[in-house]
């Protein structure tokens, strides 16, 4: 959401199990399960590779339904919003989505999310599974003195993602009533519609994939009917339904950044590279107050100075992509090292590209090592491997 809608973070690991509603689609088409934040979800079915591919050359299944949806209504929804996040709700346009922030009062990232706008009083938050609660809490507690009322409704949704260019005329068909709604949806907008067998579903064309893609938000008890029309109707397709682990190579060839690995509560949306997302408002539009303002205005403050100020930019670091050409993958931890052996920088994200055929990574590394092209050391479990920054997406659609 970056990319959210659906984004991706499995955090801490809690004690109790959970299992989506598509539990038993996922154990009679031989998938394989592992713990995920907490849920039991499928990481594979046929191959990483195969799925991943399949995403890139016709279309995908995936069940997102660990992930978190929190409602907010009220007269007052879209002016708690604007306080609360680091965008503006109040500009979106109905059946409008967008990628936001919370972030704490030092700048901090909470979490990333994506907000869509289902009425002008009624938006509907998307966060990552394991910072659902988190989330879902920091939200009600921001809403004091708000006509807003904020509820965490995940245990009765239900979310399945069809990604890649296949995808909107797969979900065309599944889609009885509002099939033009469909065709017509720009990216990052949503519509109601009525799939086959008479369920409603508030369609989404967003994804965390790099491709064209759709999120259905569905009630839980209606998932499975949902899952297997999907099946039936992207088979001549060539869809196949797909695990956590190929969405995250998908994402990470996207350069959408995750919970966890590149955002977290030490790092800033500048950092990250993502400080286009934060909306301070100008002389002629200006926005008030919000959560955390004081002081990312002064951390885009001291970005600005770096421009011109050597001393304030070896100071800070940012994220960059990184290929490579050999065949060994950096993973997230891995150091970035000087000529020393020191580490001067971090891998947050790695693994071979199934696309590009090569090693690419994202990674915190100084400034003076952020320019395209400039080649780093990266100590892969002893042994220097070198890597080449490059901007970000290292995949690009229809490019």
């Amino acid at each position: 959401m970056g990319g959210n809608a659906s984004r991706d973070y499995a955090g801490p690991v809690t004690t109790e199990i959970l299992r989506s509603p598509l539990h038993d689609e996922h154990v009679a088409l031989g998938a394989t399960l592992v713990d995920f934040a907490g849920w039991e979800m499928p990481v594979r079915y046929t191959g990483d590779i195969a799925e991943h591919t399949a995403v890139r050359t016709a279309a995908g299944l995936f069940d997102l339904s660990h992930m978190g949806e929190i409602s907010v209504r009220g007269a007052e929804a879209e002016a708690f919003l604007d306080d609360a996040l680091v965008g503006r709700m109040s500009a979106m346009r109905l059946w409008g989505a967008k990628y936001t922030m919370l972030c704490a009062a030092d700048g901090g990232v909470i979490d990333d999310l994506i907000v869509y706008r289902r009425d002008w009083d009624h938006f509907v938050i998307v966060a990552n599974a394991s910072n659902k609660d988190v989330v879902a809490g920091e939200l009600t507690d921001r809403a004091e003195g708000f006509d807003a009322e904020v509820e965490d409704i995940s245990a009765q949704v239900a979310l399945i993602a069809v990604q890649g260019p296949r995808a909107q005329a797969i979900v065309s068909r599944m889609t009885a009533r509002g099939a033009d709604d469909i065709e017509a949806m720009k990216y990052y907008s949503a519509a109601n519609v009525m799939l086959a067998g008479g369920i409603h579903a508030f369609a989404a064309r967003t994804g965390y994939t790099g491709e064209d893609g759709f999120e259905l938000f569905v009630g839980a008890d209606e998932a499975a009917a949902v899952w297997q029309l999907a099946l039936a109707e992207g088979a001549a397709d060539g869809l196949i339904p797909c695990g956590l682990s190929s969405r995250d190579t998908l994402r990470l060839e996207a350069g959408m950044p995750l919970y966890g690995n590149e955002l977290s509560r030490d790092r800033t949306p500048f950092e990250a590279g993502l400080g286009r997302v934060i909306v301070f408002g100008t002389e002629k539009n200006p926005r008030g107050d919000f959560v955390g303002r004081a002081a990312l205005e002064a951390v885009r403050e001291t970005w600005a100075t770096a421009e011109t100020d050597p001393a304030v930019a070896s100071s800070l670091s940012t994220l960059v992509g990184l290929v490579g050409d050999g065949r060994r993958a950096a993973r997230a931890g891995y150091a970035v090292v000087d000529e020393a052996g020191e580490p001067v920088g971090a891998i947050t994200s790695g693994a071979p590209s199934p696309t590009l055929g090569k090693p690419i990574a994202m990674a915190y590394v100084p400034l003076a090592l952020a320019t395209p092209g400039t080649e780093v050391a990266i100590d892969v479990r002893g042994r220097r491997e070198t890597m080449t920054v490059t901007a970000l997406p290292f995949y690009k659609r229809g490019a």
